[in-house]
């Protein structure tokens, strides 16, 4: 068993595939710089310092891509992806489809998303919505080390298009990878149970599946047992594990940074009402950010983000716990 932070999972990843496969390569605002080692072990032409143009980045891995390379490009931060819409979405989700599979497009497109860093609405604002309803395109935002490390190994090694995000307060968290988990894979496409429950389904990904650990901890000492779900891959979703949970609980609470509307939480609700409806003992709840723009004051930040008290106050509240009884988190 080895303990390290998500970033450092990442780039060990990132590190091993290119070890692996000569055809990966790494591009992005300042890269080389930043890893040096990168550039030691496997040369300038591999590791690749860009000009400040998202729109130039994605175009190139595009066109690496299609020409027989596995790309993966670091642009910064998620509102930045606005810049490079034209040549992820337009391009690399599509000219697969439309050249009838004659052409691969394994490129991964990595981004730091999530509050928590007071850097401000342009440098913070949860898109992946925007990707998984792009088709063509594949989605992650892991929540461990671990499986930062084995969904990037996946990712790069996949032949279409993923958009990996990474939720900027989870970089710099430490975690185990497990024997197991440095032999393998993380699939993408399969959620995982974090903690099993049978009272309610909290279904989640990225920083808030802490959230809800949290919150099911607290939960537990008044005899509730919450499930927690860690999506891991919004698209694929696996909604196959969403849905025996929630047949098993009846009760479902979908927690996410990202705002309330046409969200992955709510997809997530509108399966669960088409498909298990019969299971259900309460009504599905979701609990989001506003629909309002990332504050860059901390505590403003801690407002707009899902808190563990909010979600124990919701489950009670599906429940029916009395308000006299009722816990909450410090």
């Amino acid at each position: 068993m080895t303990t390290m932070t998500a970033h450092e999972a990442l780039y060990r990843a990132l590190s091993e595939e290119m070890q692996r496969d000569a055809r990966v390569m790494l591009m992005g605002e300042g890269v080389a710089t930043l890893h040096r080692d990168l550039v030691e072990a496997f040369g300038a032409e591999r590791v690749r310092n860009t000009p400040l143009s998202e729109a130039i980045v994605a175009g190139c891995a595009v066109g690496a891509a299609a020409s027989g390379l596995r790309p993966v490009v670091d642009m910064l931060y998620a509102p930045f992806l606005t810049y490079a819409m034209d040549a992820i979405v337009n391009s690399a989700g599509k000219l697969r489809y439309m050249s009838g599979g004659q052409f691969a497009f394994p490129m991964v497109v990595l981004a730091n998303t999530g509050a928590g860093w007071g850097v401000g609405a342009q440098h913070s604002h949860n898109l992946e919505a925007w990707f998984v309803h792009s088709p063509g395109l594949k989605v992650v935002m892991p929540s461990t080390p671990a499986d930062f490390y084995g969904l990037l190994k996946s990712a790069i090694r996949d032949d279409n298009p993923v958009v990996f995000l990474n939720d900027m307060t989870l970089l710099h968290q430490p975690g185990d990878l497990t024997d197991e988990a440095e032999a393998g894979l993380v699939p993408i496409g399969r959620a995982a149970v974090r903690r099993p429950g049978s009272d309610v389904t909290l279904v989640s990904y990225a920083k808030t599946v802490h959230t809800c650990l949290v919150a099911a901890h607290t939960l537990a000492q008044q005899g509730i047992q919450a499930e927690v779900l860690d999506l891991r891959s919004l698209k694929p979703l696996d909604m196959g594990t969403v849905l025996a949970s929630v047949r098993r609980t009846g009760r479902l609470v979908v927690v996410h940074e990202a705002g309330p509307l046409c969200s992955v939480g709510a997809e997530v609700a509108a399966q669960v009402a088409e498909r298990v409806f019969d299971a259900l003992k309460a009504p599905v709840r979701r609990l989001s950010s506003p629909d309002v723009p990332t504050p860059a004051s901390h505590p403003l930040e801690q407002a707009f983000v899902p808190q563990a008290a909010q979600i124990v106050q919701t489950v009670q509240e599906l429940l029916g716990v009395p308000a006299e009884a009722q816990l909450s988190t410090s």
